[in-house]
């Protein structure tokens, strides 16, 4: 029986990942903020199941939730981190601390924050896979994206540290990279969009399934984009 952690499960994305885990016969650890949440769109916690509420930004929380998750099920073969945000910003020579501050926490301290809950039990167990999920921006400033896309690429640079770090010891480290995905809440900001160019929930859970599994044992700190037609 193999065990995924899905940060930011109750997501669009995290939703889509816990269904394609969940249809392959995984055991899930589904980490959202509430726990209210997390019971709406998951129901009872079963044998294969099992929703606890985290602050990602709170590291004793997300440790408390990692050993929640250890003591149930012993051990955690992929952590998904999904838990992420996007906010238009001001130009870099106005950014304030509060978009910043916000940016770097969501998208970059999470990271930190449950590599240090989970690799050192993936290690314990000799390997693992992890998959973080960067975005497009990653590779190239916007006008008001500055610290958007400052968050994303130190996602990427992360994810190329930790490769260079465990990957002799067992464990892949990969991110994937995609552009705008269909989402309720994008089609309402961008109404005249055509969304069947972007990239859908289920085709990007694809992907990190794909990431997380033993065919993808050869691939070592790769930043995979996933732009549909965008």
């Amino acid at each position: 029986m193999q065990t995924v952690l899905i940060t930011g499960a109750c997501g669009n994305l995290g939703k889509a990942v816990a269904q394609m885990f969940s249809s392959n016969g995984w055991t899930l650890v589904l980490l959202d903020r509430e726990q209210a949440q997390l019971n709406s769109v998951f129901g009872t916690d079963g044998e294969r199941q099992l929703s606890l509420a985290a602050n990602l930004l709170d590291a004793a929380s997300v440790q408390s939730a990692v050993q929640q998750a250890l003591q149930r099920f012993g051990r955690i073969d992929v952590l998904c981190n999904l838990a992420g945000g996007f906010r238009m910003g001001e130009p870099v020579h106005e950014t304030s601390d509060g978009t910043w501050d916000f940016l770097m926490g969501l998208n970059v301290r999470s990271v930190l924050h449950t590599a240090r809950a989970v690799v050192p039990a993936m290690l314990a167990a000799g390997g693992g896979r992890i998959v973080n999920i960067g975005a497009g921006a990653a590779g190239k400033g916007g006008a008001n994206m500055g610290a958007y896309a400052a968050s994303k690429s130190a996602v990427a640079r992360l994810t190329e540290s930790m490769s260079a770090e465990l990957r002799e010891r067992g464990i892949n480290v990969n991110c994937v990279l995609p552009s705008i995905i269909d989402t309720p809440e994008n089609r309402k900001d961008m109404p005249k969009a055509d969304p069947s160019r972007w990239v859908s929930p289920a085709s990007l859970a694809g992907v990190i399934a794909f990431l997380a599994s033993d065919a993808a044992r050869d691939i070592h700190g790769a930043s995979v984009p996933v732009s549909g037609l965008s």
